[in-house]
């Protein structure tokens, strides 16, 4: 076994269910603390490149911000995207031909206020009409995470909600969150620790109170078609490249140059860039 591999063990149909019925699921200890330590180096050192250039950091409310990485710049990366809990998902719910598209990291810092209720993209009807996941996005947190840093907030089962009638069909009227309130989770991950959502299913950062950051790792996963490599601008080396196992290289929808220059982000939530009361 990878011995940045945690100790765990899961029924895949078990998760699968739960995911398919809640929107999210997630295991504990799938990679030791100690990698998750050199994760958040990583994710700390891109962020604080990235925001000293115009279009690296793509805020997502007060003191929140979105990085998109390069892969290689992940030490954990093919660790990340090997795992057999990742790929056994992914193969299941997204088909066999399933696209990576995006690795980045949302970092809240001390300051950073509740978002509005929202979901990163507007439902397809393959999703809202036929109830089939075609998207997943998985996190992992760079610390351990205590109830004053800003938690991950959702709502189990909204993947489902249509919301064509929305603001930019991901952001419901306010008059509307109390259903999301009656249902949100807040998730408490420690370091190893995975989830698996869908990125339709209805989320919030909370309000960081801590001096602590709370960095997160965030793979973005579609199923053939879903069409969101477009958003993003993943890049990797040519050496890097061919050096990838294959079973990892050839899900990976990326470029591949001779020379990585800093990435432009293409996709910002324009709806996240204020805060929101909490509800």
């Amino acid at each position: 076994m990878n011995a940045a591999y945690g100790q765990y063990a899961y029924d895949i149909d078990t998760h699968l269910q739960t995911l398919q019925s809640d929107g999210i699921v997630g295991l504990k200890s799938a990679f030791t603390p100690e990698w998750a330590d050199e994760m958040r180096e990583d994710m700390m050192t891109a962020f604080w490149s990235a925001i000293q250039r115009p279009g690296g950091a793509v805020g997502r409310g007060p003191r929140r911000w979105y990085v998109e990485i390069h892969p290689q710049d992940f030490r954990g990366f093919v660790d990340l995207i090997t795992h057999p809990w990742v790929t056994g998902i992914c193969e299941r719910m997204l088909g066999p031909d399933y696209q990576i598209v995006e690795i980045g990291l949302d970092v809240p810092f001390q300051g950073a206020k509740y978002q509005p209720w929202h979901r990163d993209f507007p439902s397809p009807a393959d999703t809202y009409r036929d109830h089939r996941i075609t998207s997943l996005a998985f996190n992992l947190t760079g610390v351990d995470v205590t109830p004053d840093m800003g938690p991950f907030e959702v709502a189990p089962g909204t993947q489902w909600d249509d919301g064509r009638a929305w603001k930019h069909e991901m952001f419901p009227d306010k008059a509307l969150w109390p259903r999301f309130q009656e249902r949100a989770v807040r998730k408490y991950p420690a370091r190893g620790d995975i989830s698996c959502r869908s990125a339709l299913t209805m989320h919030r950062g909370t309000e960081h109170l801590s001096p602590i950051a709370r960095p997160v790792m965030v793979l973005g996963v579609d199923a053939p078609g879903a069409g969101h490599a477009e958003l993003h601008d993943m890049m990797v080396t040519r050496d890097w490249h061919e050096a990838l196992p294959e079973k990892a290289r050839r899900h990976l929808i990326c470029r591949v140059v001779d020379e990585l220059v800093p990435i432009t982000q293409k996709h910002d939530i324009e709806g996240l860039v204020m805060g929101a009361e909490p509800s």
